[in-house]
């Protein structure tokens, strides 16, 4: 330590990992990952380019081995690993990756499933013609050259190129602290736009985004929605929704298939179609039987065949939903300026290219300025040479050497050296008639050239020509049309579009268990059978209420307080047949004590139609149906009682229904809805019926033509009716008897109105449920007690009863 005292500095840990970490993290994002807003480059990509160039690689000559390229660029200007390189030439050569490809590959550069590139011993390359734009002019002293990494050679800064390669191919890259991604775009669009801007410096964004509709992307597809893209060409960051290109094709046997043909940008193939598969296997997608990868070197072609009676719209969007048919795109427009990252808008980025193109060319101007001015000079001499031919043929055959010729030429003629030399380097065919006037027009000639040259550097408006004009005629050589189309509207997938319209079975313990089955679970059985499990329930536990809705209806859920919940149908849970459910607690946020006690399937609020309540005490009470269009997670009133009664039954009616309520003894009143004029939510409600001592109203349904009136008892008994033979009395009185009641029948629990080709399914306390048409259900007098519909057990009981309509 003593010898080396004088070696050794003492540093501060914590500054020293500052400024090293700098260091690397400015390395990384200037010389790594962030592209040059001006040639769109990062300095691999720019190097490759400029290797081949150097190589003569161009698009008219023969393909090199792509090891030789990669060595090339390892050995002389990239100082990093060949894999990276040969990475990112592999890259260039994909028209999956690129919007207009930068390398002409011949041999296996992979695959969009992912697949692996061939070694570069087996690929072959060559520049795209395309490529060739951005070197056109490179000789001509446009853009600044510096030493390589070892100083034995030089290498661009940049490349001069006349395509706005950074818009047209994008660019990503992840450096220290930021990252970029800036997604392709029509190269028609972004010299439409350059055009635009150069004409109206001045102009608005949205004119702007008028020509550039958006990115353009090289596998097609389609962007949902153009709001977000102006945010992210406003504000230089964004996001936005790729959607695959998907048609439903007709199969046999009224079966159908989704057939996709592209696929979002950046979307491995294979591993989409593994998701696929995947989510099938977990039964999170159903109704697809195959799905096949059909494509081949015509195109990209995925077929997914459905099962019969599969709506493919469903099924469609729960693709878009669920896997990376539909994807996010984030948009950062970050680019290197002058060696400094900055987030730009689309405008901002028109311009740099603009105004580096300025730059080029002015460059170019005055290297071809310099060069005509010495060619001049040259001819110059050469004119004075011709007008004096003879005098100086025999100057020329006077001297004793070339030097002492070329100081009497310089002395006689007045001329420089470097004219003096080039009339001493002239042939002497030079010296015929036609060559010496083909000599003066070639000076006339360089002089209007000078003067040209010299117009252009001093007015600015000539380089923005000729910019315009080479931008023009990239757009005619190069120019194609868009792949990508855009939707103008964004779609917000509602939670409907992802499930197929399904009648359900709804069940509700008396404990509020609630799930929900598929209709087509319980087969029709005949009058009389015991029915089959519909739901599992706790021993002290009974099932309450049996309903069918839609999977895309509103349930509005009534309790015995009068308070209303909202439900849609698919979020109650699918359960088997033999499972009990969900704590119904859990899905609505009704009180302790409040149980459901009605139900009421709405498809749409809008409808001009009443939703008619009556209360265990015969009170009964009309609101609009619109007057619960706002859900409200803590529920709202629909009825105010008196004294201990309850809300029992509820029914959509049309201001022209006959409405007939039903007590537990059997008797029954039929009145005019129009006897109920329409309330407010929060009101009582007036009387319907008068009750008996021990008596209660179980429900209530409206009577049309062409219905009976289906009564249902506890102990399984039932009876269609005529609704003829419930004549209608005003409201408020005692009604008339509607089924004969003894120990055997029970009391009345339901009475719904059905149709003779309907079919009804009966739910006991128990969990048994059975399906049952209803013309095995005779039709009976009202003061009868009907037929056996079910066998019940011990204390089994009938608690519910759902009509299941014709389809």
């Amino acid at each position: 330590m003593e010898r080396d005292s004088g070696r050794i500095l003492q540093v501060d840990i914590a500054e020293e990992l500052k400024t090293s970490y700098l260091d690397y993290a400015m390395s990384v994002i200037i010389g790594r990952a962030l592209p040059d807003v001006r040639d769109g480059l990062k300095p691999v990509h720019r190097r490759i380019l400029y290797a081949m160039y150097e190589m003569g690689n161009t698009h008219n000559k023969p393909y090199k081995k792509s090891a030789r390229v990669v060595g090339d660029v390892i050995g002389k200007y990239h100082p990093h690993g060949d894999a990276p390189v040969y990475d990112a030439l592999v890259r260039m050569a994909q028209d999956f990756s690129m919007r207009y490809v930068l390398v002409d590959g011949h041999g296996n550069f992979g695959s969009i499933d992912g697949d692996a590139p061939a070694a570069m011993r087996y690929t072959e390359v060559r520049m795209a013609r395309i490529a060739e734009e951005m070197l056109e002019d490179i000789e001509k002293d446009t853009v600044e050259f510096v030493p390589n990494y070892d100083g034995s050679l030089l290498e661009p800064v940049l490349l001069p190129s006349r395509i706005p390669q950074l818009l047209l191919n994008g660019s990503s890259g992840i450096a220290v602290g930021m990252a970029t991604n800036i997604p392709p775009h029509n190269l028609k669009e972004i010299v439409d736009a350059l055009v635009h801007l150069i004409d109206n410096p001045k102009c608005k964004d949205s004119e702007l985004f008028n020509l550039v509709k958006g990115p353009d992307f090289p596998t097609g597809g389609f962007i949902v929605g153009r709001k977000n893209i102006i945010e992210a060409y406003k504000t230089g960051k964004g996001s936005i929704s790729i959607r695959g290109r998907a048609t439903v094709e007709k199969l046999k046997g009224e079966r159908e298939a989704i057939v996709i043909t592209e696929i979002p940008y950046q979307v491995n193939k294979a591993k989409m179609l593994e998701r696929i598969a995947e989510l099938v296997k977990e039964e999170k997608l159903t109704g697809i039987s195959d799905i096949r990868d059909e494509s081949d070197r015509d195109g990209l072609r995925v077929v997914i065949e459905l099962k019969k009676g599969t709506d493919s719209k469903v099924l469609l969007n729960q693709l878009f939903k669920h896997t990376q048919l539909q994807i996010n795109y984030g948009i950062i427009l970050l680019a290197l300026i002058n060696n400094q990252p900055k987030v730009m808008s689309l405008r901002e980025m028109l311009q740099h290219f603009i105004d580096f193109r300025k730059e080029v060319v002015y460059r170019r101007t005055k290297f071809d300025l310099k060069k005509a001015e010495e060619k001049a000079h040259v001819l110059e001499g050469l004119k004075v040479a011709v007008e004096a031919i003879d005098e100086i043929i025999s100057l020329i055959k006077a001297s004793k050497s070339p030097q002492e010729a070329k100081e009497k030429l310089i002395k006689r003629f007045q001329l420089s050296e470097i004219q003096a030399q080039a009339i001493l380097d002239m042939k002497l065919q030079k010296l015929t008639r036609l060559e010496r006037e083909k000599i003066i027009e070639e000076y006339n000639q360089t002089l209007e050239l000078i003067k040209e040259l010299k117009k252009i550097l001093g007015d600015e408006r000539e380089i923005l020509k000729i910019i315009k004009k080479e931008l023009l005629e990239i757009k005619e050589r190069y120019g194609d049309e868009r792949r990508t189309e855009i939707i103008e509207e964004e779609e917000h997938f509602s939670i409907e579009d992802l499930i197929q319209e399904e009648e359900m079975v709804v069940t509700i313990s008396h404990q509020g268990y609630i799930k929900r089955n598929p209709l087509s679970l319980y087969r029709a059985q005949g009058r009389g059978g015991k029915g089959k499990i519909g739901m599992a329930v706790k021993t002290e536990d009974v099932a309450e209420d049996v309903f069918i809705a839609s999977t895309h209806d509103y349930i509005l859920f009534f309790t015995n307080r009068g308070k209303v919940y909202w439900l849609k149908v698919h979020e109650i849970p699918q359960a088997g047949r033999a499972t009990k459910g969900k704590p119904i607690i859990n899905l609505i946020s009704i009180e302790e004590g409040e149980r459901v006690t009605a139900h009421l399937p709405v498809k749409d609020f809008e409808e001009k139609k009443n939703v008619f309540m009556v209360t265990k005490n015969g009170i009964v009470k009309k609101v609009e149906l619109s007057a619960f269009s706002n859900p409200r997670k803590t529920g709202i009133i629909a009825i105010t009682f008196e004294g201990r009664d309850e809300l029992v039954d509820v029914a959509l009616t049309d201001e022209k229904s006959k409405v007939v309520l039903f007590t537990a003894k059997g008797m029954t009143i039929t009145f005019k809805e129009e006897e109920v004029r329409k309330m407010g939510r929060t009101a009582k409600g007036i009387r319907g019926i008068k009750l008996k001592e021990g008596d209660y109203v179980v429900g209530l349904t409206k009577v049309m033509p062409g219905t009976e009136v289906l009564a249902v008892s506890e102990m399984g008994f039932g009876k269609r009716t005529k609704p003829e033979d419930f004549r209608v009395q005003s409201r408020g009185g005692k009604g008339i008897k509607g089924m004969k009641i003894t120990e055997k029948t029970g009391n009345v629990v339901k009475v719904i109105s059905v149709k003779e080709e309907d079919e009804i399914i009966i739910m006991t306390t128990l969990g048994k449920v059975l399906r049952l048409k209803v013309k095995e259900i005779p039709v009976q007098r009202r003061s009868t007690q009907g037929v056996r519909l079910i066998k019940l057990s011990g204390n089994e009981k009938v608690c519910g009863v759902a009509k299941v309509e014709e389809e």
